[in-house]
């Protein structure tokens, strides 16, 4: 993989579809708060599996691209200036937003509408990582209306959303079946959900595991989880498909207003929730703003579990320079 050149402050941009070989790290002028705007910098910023998709060329005709195009969604950050008529926020606040395929920069301009005040017990790395796949989750989890003493099936549940779907879940007092492969069953284990793993006779090992039946199926993969959940005689309207998270992911790449003043909303409360310890937001990979095209190579190998995060200046140099690869076996030696 050929080098990367950092700038004195950089955007991440692909002039063309394809792998990660096409990002780019470009100079950047600092942007200019219009009335009601907030220029932040942005400290930490997750990466997610459809933005690899758009670069991908999957979704060509779906969502607006025009070389060279920016990229990024999730960030947190420290407020640098303010637009005309900004009242929720000064300079120097603490916050964290969502952005329309900006936010892998060094800064990024905003509508004040997009951001939140960021917990002062929620580290850097999970505020700037918790937008889109927490949307994605909490979009699910709503959707399939799980509630006490039910049980849901997740799949994929060891990944960014899938974890985040399982702790929503928990949080109402569902049990929660993840299917993963088995070398993530220690780590479903140690937050509460029963691992079982993927595979022929998925369904039959799923009821083994709740001889009260499935009330609820969130399926992160496709492949045969609709089969699955048919087979446990899961109600098609408590079943939500990876078609239904695409569709949310690729909302907030390109909302309304309308929408994303909704999606803050969304981020307002699981930012609290995620301050309170109430769902759990597992870094697995922290690379520097300059690896990116190795972060996203790291993603895209499916290695991760929870979530891989650019660090535009790290704050937390234990996670500093290692991909998911290392933390997951440094995780398994332990």
């Amino acid at each position: 993989m050929s080098p990367i050149r950092r700038t004195p402050a950089s955007a991440v941009t692909f002039s063309q579809y394809g792998g990660v070989d096409v990002l780019d790290l470009v100079e950047m002028e600092k942007p200019v708060a219009g009335r009601g705007e907030i220029v932040v910098e942005v400290l930490a910023a997750g990466i997610n599996h459809v933005e690899a998709y758009v670069r991908q060329g999957q979704f060509d005709g779906e969502v607006p691209i025009t070389f060279p195009q920016r990229q990024g969604s999730d960030f947190s950050g420290l407020v640098s200036s303010i637009g005309e008529g900004v009242t929720s926020f000064s300079k120097g606040a603490e916050v964290l937003g969502h952005a329309s395929m900006s936010s892998h920069a060094n800064w990024v301009v905003v509508p004040q509408s997009q951001l939140v005040a960021k917990p002062a017990s929620l580290s850097w790395e999970v505020a700037g990582s918790l937008f889109l796949a927490g949307l994605a989750a909490d979009d699910a989890v709503q959707a399939v209306n799980v509630s006490a003493e039910e049980t849901v099936v997740i799949s994929a549940a060891a990944g960014g959303v899938g974890s985040m779907e399982a702790h929503l879940a928990m949080a109402r007092g569902a049990t929660v079946i993840g299917t993963c492969g088995e070398r993530n069953f220690d780590y479903l284990r140690q937050i509460g959900v029963k691992p079982v793993v993927y595979g022929g006779g998925l369904a039959e090992r799923i009821r083994a595991l709740a001889p009260r039946g499935v009330h609820a199926y969130i399926d992160n993969f496709g492949g045969d989880n609709v089969r699955v959940a048919e087979e446990l005689g899961v109600a098609t309207a408590r079943f939500r498909s990876s078609d239904h998270r695409r569709d949310i992911e690729l909302e907030a790449m390109n909302p309304t207003p309308e929408q994303a003043e909704q999606h803050t909303r969304v981020l307002a409360r699981l930012a609290g929730l995620a301050g309170e310890r109430k769902i759990n937001v597992l870094i697995s990979g922290f690379y520097p703003f300059d690896k990116v095209r190795e972060a996203f190579d790291d993603l895209e190998q499916r290695h991760a579990r929870g979530k891989i995060v650019l660090g535009m200046r790290p704050v937390d140099n234990s996670f500093h320079g290692l991909g998911a690869r290392k933390v997951r076996d440094q995780q398994e030696r332990s």
